[in-house]
């Protein structure tokens, strides 16, 4: 299958470069670039892209809110994989609530682009590598927000700890192993969490766990966690 891309960036330097290394692939066409939020989400209904690269300041339209209208255009069809640095830090919570499936450092590896690319385009959460993992973890941590209505007492025993382990970047393949269940059961195990709990893909779920505190930022204590279904 070959993944049909759009990229996204001001910055005609980097935009170039991200295109030219993507169509290097057998398996990546790039079909469409944009130089700002408003072309990205016009090119991307045009063309229907399997993923949305796109920078997260961008004028017109910044990144977040050309992933929205994307994702929400093609119904989540296409995947939006977003461009970021040190600096925007605070922008990560933000960009997964509006659908942004992944995380890419401006000064990622080539390998690390291809795997990127090939992750979110897959339907899964580029949230494994640790540098990710931290940016959540310090931005939910410090984030002042209600509290969510959503609790902990909703999940069976064993919903929790498939969602830590989705937390912690573990493909399904990994948590059935980790579980010693097959990945029929885990998948079972996702569709009713991902049900009980309004979520829809494994980036909403890695946010949720972080504000129940089931992930606990490296340094903190975990609280004891409340009685759970059997």
């Amino acid at each position: 299958m070959v993944i049909r891309a759009i990229v996204a960036d001001d910055q005609a330097v980097v935009r170039t470069g991200f295109v030219n290394l993507l169509g290097t692939q057998d398996d990546i066409e790039v079909v469409g670039e944009a130089a700002d939020g408003v072309q990205a989400v016009r090119i991307a209904a045009a063309q229907r892209p399997d993923l949305a690269l796109l920078d997260i300041r961008m004028p017109h339209k910044n990144g977040i809110e050309a992933a929205r209208e994307i994702t929400r255009a093609s119904d989540g069809a296409t995947k939006a994989l977003m461009l970021t640095t040190f600096g925007l830090d605070e922008y990560v919570y933000d960009a997964l609530a509006a659908g942004a499936s992944g995380f890419l450092l401006k000064d990622a590896t080539f390998p690390e682009l291809l795997h990127a690319v090939r992750v979110v385009a897959e339907g899964n959460a580029l949230l494994a590598p640790e540098l990710t993992k931290r940016l959540i973890a310090a931005y939910v941590e410090e984030r002042s927000a209600p509290a969510p209505v959503r609790t902990v007492e909703e999940l069976t025993g064993r919903e929790v700890e498939v969602l830590v382990l989705i937390a912690q970047g573990l493909s399904n393949a990994e948590i059935a192993a980790r579980l010693t269940i097959t990945d029929h059961t885990v998948k079972t195990h996702i569709n009713r969490l991902f049900t009980k709990m309004g979520l829809r893909d494994r980036a909403q779920a890695v946010i949720l766990a972080y504000e129940l505190g089931l992930v606990i930022p490296q340094g903190r204590r975990p609280t004891s966690l409340p009685r759970l279904q059997e």
